[in-house]
């Protein structure tokens, strides 16, 4: 049984997953990454950003110099795969009142990669969570407020951690200030996994 932490409305299962469900996870998300390769984003201002990218579901979202949107298909063309069943069972488990996920963005980050600030708001229902998973390295992740700027906390989150961003947190700018490269040994070249599953209409 996970801890659980709330911190600004940010529900934090501490240890969700235990390690051969990360294993098992990893593997399932390897298949999913051949079938929609990651890549590297660019901003609506050209610049690239620091984590690598792909998805499952009926929606991906993207970032290139058209904008931030969601897209049925991956930049290469292709429909995105399937969200898998055990992905979908932390979001049923964590989330058991909300409709069905109907993205599962995959971020990949290397180290030096990081995730600014920010709020997840190209949903059109915002009475629906958004479930980030946290897969290999540990990641200092950044809450703040509805609005930008003032105070905020941070926690590092470990492999295997899963956060529920609901209610009050739903629009809560959030972030990744770095990673600690190396920390975990669940993925062989280091790095973190993070997946983050949304409804989208």
């Amino acid at each position: 049984m996970s801890d659980i932490l709330d911190i600004r409305g940010f529900r934090i299962h501490r240890g969700f997953l235990d390690r051969p469900a990360q294993e098992s996870l990893v593997a399932t998300l390897r298949e999913v990454l051949r079938a929609a390769p990651l890549v590297q984003p660019v901003t609506p201002r050209g610049r690239p950003m620091s984590v690598r990218m792909s998805a499952a579901g009926r929606f991906g979202w993207i970032t290139d110099r058209n904008g931030y949107r969601y897209s049925e298909t991956h930049p290469d063309g292709m429909a995105w795969p399937p969200i898998p069943d055990e992905v979908l069972a932390i979001w049923d488990t964590v989330a058991p009142e909300a409709r069905a996920p109907e993205c599962c963005l995959i971020n990949w980050y290397g180290e030096g990669a990081r995730m600014g600030l920010h709020q997840d708001r190209d949903e059109g229902d915002f009475t629906q969570p958004v479930v980030s998973v946290s897969l290999g390295d540990e990641g200092l992740f950044r809450m703040g407020n509805e609005e930008r700027g003032g105070k905020t906390e941070s926690l590092w989150l470990r492999s295997g951690d899963v956060v529920v961003m609901g209610g009050e947190a739903r629009l809560r700018h959030h972030g990744v200030d770095r990673i600690r490269f190396g920390s975990s040994t669940l993925l062989p070249q280091g790095g973190r996994i993070n997946l983050t599953l949304r409804v989208v209409t």
